[in-house]
């Protein structure tokens, strides 16, 4: 008896609206009546073909039982909430491999809202200010280990854009170890495990140095000015908006992680490869509206919805967009790429711990790490588990749906490509 199944579909437990059917519908309409960027463009076509004909594929079957199924390449766009599984969870995976067995704390650089309009008028300015967002945590958090500790400090900066209702909040969350390697390497200096730096300090030196950055930017008119800023054009304008910027307080978060650096790691690599929201928080796209469920942080973190114009959902959307090659996660200090390897052995080497046992072969393809990670070898027939054989499908014109509608096999689910 003969079985066939497209691993392209979606499983049985399944969103009852995806980001890939907002764009089908309204997506069109959107790009006529909006100034897009070319990076915007791009993920919004790679959103709506994912794992569809137009973009290839392949057919495998099997010989022993007739087990027949399709499965349609990701687009592996960075934006797309369908994408990049298995490059998330080996960016999990080395990160944990880095930690030291010392406390660790979470921080937070925000920057004030009064900015948003300047960094998202343009692609030029996205790639400018938020660049000196990640200069100016950086040399901030750098220059306090050299202060407090005498050494060097080791951290990670993840960018977000957003928050949970899609509006701009642009923010770096940082995961940085409580202690530093001396000048001369010939110690591990240790931090505190309830306390690292002062908030206020922070915030203060942080502040400082964007707003010099920022200075510098519109002076020398490296930077694209909406209507609204029109002050910024002329010396005089500027000095007044900079100063009030500097009265603004500039929030800095620092804590320990409750549930220990791990946790924090498994939360920071839900957003490493993937933007502002994921299919299982859509609930319907109709009647020209998108629906969604959202934490409200000011009300006891209680799960609400929020119903959105499909034009305004697109557009706070696609504001998350990021330049192509825009690097949203960075590390500095012990944990830059130059030096890890030997500052982090160095370190390991004076707290008197061993590196983590590292696998003969990490995973490398799709199937090796649907196997690594949910034990599924996705190679061999899930009816009989004989090897499956297997013949690549070409691309097609992007048109109204697959050319071919195989059926649907619900007890298999499907499996990501990226």
């Amino acid at each position: 008896m003969s079985c066939t199944v497209s691993a392209s579909a979606a499983p049985a437990k399944q969103a009852s609206c995806e980001l890939a059917d907002v764009l089908h519908h309204y997506g069109d309409a959107y790009q006529r009546t909006h100034r897009l960027s070319s990076a915007q463009r791009k993920a919004m076509w790679a959103i709506e073909h994912c794992r569809t004909a137009a973009l290839g594929g392949h057919r495998e079957w099997c010989k022993a039982c007739g087990f027949e199924r399709y499965t349609y390449h990701s687009c592996r766009n960075r934006h797309c909430p369908k994408c990049q599984t298995m490059a998330t969870a080996a960016w999990v995976e080395a990160r944990q491999q880095e930690l030291l067995p010392v406390p660790y704390f979470h921080n937070v650089f925000t920057l004030p809202h009064e900015l948003n309009a300047l960094i998202k008028y343009s692609e030029r300015n996205q790639r400018a200010l938020l660049g000196l967002l990640f200069e100016s945590a950086s040399q901030t958090l750098l220059e306090f280990g050299r202060n407090e500790f005498g050494g060097t400090v080791g951290f990670t900066l993840v960018l977000h854009t957003w928050d949970q209702q899609l509006r701009a909040h642009f923010h770096l969350h940082c995961l940085i170890a409580s202690g530093a390697l001396s000048k001369d390497g010939s110690r591990w200096i240790a931090g505190g495990r309830k306390f690292l730096f002062p908030v206020r300090a922070l915030s203060k030196m942080f502040r400082g140095k964007y707003l010099d950055g920022l200075a510098d930017l519109l002076e020398e008119g490296d930077l694209d000015l909406p209507s609204e800023l029109a002050e910024l054009a002329n010396p005089d304008g500027r000095r007044r908006w900079l100063r009030r910027c500097r009265k603004t307080s500039w929030v800095v978060y620092s804590q320990a992680p409750f549930a220990g650096p791990r946790k924090l790691v498994d939360y920071l690599g839900r957003y490493t490869h993937r933007v502002a929201i994921g299919n299982e928080r859509l609930v319907h796209c109709e009647n020209g509206e998108v629906a969604f469920r959202y934490r409200d942080r000011r009300d006891g973190d209680r799960v609400k919805q929020k119903v959105l114009p499909a034009e305004e959902f697109l557009h706070r959307f696609l504001q998350h967009v990021l330049p192509d090659n825009f690097q949203r996660v960075r590390h500095y200090g012990l944990l830059a790429n130059c030096v890890k390897r030997t500052k982090l052995a160095r370190c390991r080497e004076l707290l008197g711990c061993h590196a983590p046992p590292v696998a003969d072969s990490e995973p490398r393809t799709a199937a090796e790490w649907m196997f690594h990670l949910l034990g599924i070898d996705i190679n061999r027939c899930p009816c009989c588990g004989e090897q499956l054989c297997r013949t690549s499908l070409s691309r097609l014109t992007p048109g109204p749906g697959p050319t071919y509608a195989p059926a649907t096999y619900p007890e298999f689910a499907a499996w990501d490509t990226s």
